[in-house]
């Protein structure tokens, strides 16, 4: 698609019907969710409703999508938890003020990328690493709900350990609280089924906050919850900004994966033109929004892009709105006190359940073994490391580049004779530094084939061929012909046609 300039350009002057109503619809989904995944990321629920304000709000001011909805998201608000986990204690006063000035930082490098017009980056996260770091950390986030479904109190340990004490620990279950969480999914995961704008997840909070209060659910609650608007301001920890760049720089490239893809996706099925520079100025102002109002790093949700769109939404107004309807919601967010914790698991459960995709990381493996090594390798590291979550995609990152370099570095040439001609198929990247094993393995085929008369090199296989390798080449034919061997040089790329021409 082409790419539009990169300049914000304001709303259309006024929201229609259809943009009012998607707006509503996805307010409506990202209310328990940005709580939820407030608790995700290690913070109180309260301050996912500020993640859910003013972000989508600053977002739709330079957004290039129609659609695409901000605000916080699962994979973003695991990646906070993996960057400030052994930095302050998840919940307190240090930890909330730390989550901030991470945004900040997010906000600051997606801003950055975006002016200085270096969107291309969203296209340079190798597929292998994405969804073998996607499958393993959408485990990880399903494992932190297992308590909340379960309605237990698990000992402090990790994600995993902690899951798995919830899973052999029967006698500590509450049935209220897994059949509120079982509800839940089946609400969110079924809804659409009787109406793409059936409003599962509002449906779902109302009957869990009544089921509480009539029932008298004794099982874990949300608890107090602040109300009115965030304080506006940048009163934030400085001093620990090194100890979070590059936890910063990971969710800011990391993080703009999902909004990046869910602007393609949409501007190639509607024929549209799509920015990535925009959508990293638009993601970066929505960063900075929600440090300047004490949130956490928040990103573009692919369920809420996707109601969006459902509901009808003909331009960025809907995502103002959004906004707008969580904004007014503030004075009144106390009414959300009885919910049950496993309501809210069962939101988190239901939005990440289907990013755990083995078929695909098994697939990956049988069409590419190296790829899949890639994949599986990320995939790993995301596991063992958590909850730093983001060495796993660091891990994933150098072992693509492991996997690069060796592919530079390694050359074939395999051989077959076609009568009394020696034909070497060379395979590989062809530069000054495969050159000389280039000669050596040409060398070698020539002194097992004595018996020949002509010579033919193919460089079809090659990925480049460079001017050092070329000048191999050349010297291998020039002396390979002065031994009296016809001499031919098939397939030549066009950047050293002229200088091989002779043997072509």
């Amino acid at each position: 698609m082409a790419e539009d300039t990169w300049k914000p350009k304001p709303p259309p002057t006024r929201p229609g019907g259809a943009d009012l109503l998607a707006g509503l619809s996805v307010a409506l989904l990202l209310i328990p969710q940005s709580m939820a995944y407030a608790e995700l990321a290690g913070l109180p629920p309260h301050i996912g409703l500020f993640a859910a304000a003013l972000p989508p709000i600053l977002a739709s001011l330079a957004a290039s999508s129609p659609y695409l909805q901000t605000g916080p998201v699962a994979l973003t608000s695991l990646l906070t938890l993996g960057g400030l986990a052994e930095l302050a204690e998840p919940g307190s006063v240090d930890y909330v003020e730390l989550a901030a000035l991470l945004a900040l930082i997010v906000g600051l490098t997606r801003l950055a990328l975006g002016l200085f017009r270096l969107g291309v980056v969203a296209y340079l996260m190798s597929e292998p690493v994405l969804s073998g770091f996607t499958s393993g950390a959408a485990i990880l986030i399903l494992s932190s709900q297992l308590p909340k479904a379960f309605g237990v109190d698990a000992p402090d340990g990790g994600v995993l350990e902690r899951a798995w004490w919830s899973l052999t620990s029967p006698s500590d279950w509450r049935v209220g609280a897994i059949v509120i969480a079982a509800v839940t999914v089946v609400l969110i995961l079924g809804g659409r089924r009787l109406h793409r704008l059936f409003p599962s997840a509002l449906v779902a909070v109302v009957g869990g906050v009544t089921f509480s209060r009539i029932a008298g659910y004794e099982g874990p609650v949300v608890g107090s919850v602040r109300t009115g608007f965030p304080d506006i301001g940048l009163d934030l920890p400085w001093g620990s900004t090194g100890s979070l760049v590059v936890a910063g720089v990971v969710i800011a490239l990391v993080g703009f994966a999902e909004p990046a893809s869910i602007s393609r996706m949409f501007a190639t099925t509607d024929r549209q033109p799509w920015s990535a520079d925009r959508e990293f100025i638009s993601q970066g102002l929505a960063n900075v929004a929600a440090s300047l109002s004490g949130a956490f790093p928040v990103g573009g949700s692919l369920s809420r892009s996707s109601l969006n769109r459902l509901a009808g939404a003909r331009s960025r107004w809907s995502g103002l709105i959004t906004g707008v309807v969580v904004l007014a919601f503030l004075p009144f967010a106390d009414v959300l006190e009885l919910l049950p914790r496993a309501t809210l698991g069962g939101v988190v459960i239901a939005a990440v359940v289907g990013l755990v995709q083995p078929l695909k990381l098994v697939d990956t493996i049988r069409r590419s073994t190296a790829q899949g090594l890639v994949a599986w390798g990320t995939f790993a590291a995301t596991l063992a490391l958590a909850p730093r979550v983001e060495r796993g995609v660091i891990v994933g990152i150098g072992l693509s580049l492991a996997l690069h370099l060796w592919r530079e570095l390694h050359v074939d040439v395999p051989r077959h004779r076609e009568e009394n001609t020696l034909c070497l198929d060379t395979r590989g990247v062809l530069w000054f530094v495969t050159a000389s094993r280039l000669e050596q393995l040409v060398l070698d085929a020539l002194v097992e084939e004595p018996d020949i008369d002509g010579l033919r090199i193919d460089l079809g296989g090659c990925g480049r061929v460079d001017y050092t390798a070329a000048t191999t080449i050349r010297r291998l034919a020039e002396d390979a012909r002065a031994a009296g061997l016809n001499v031919r040089v098939t397939s030549v790329p066009a950047n050293v046609a002229g200088y091989l021409s002779e043997f072509s």
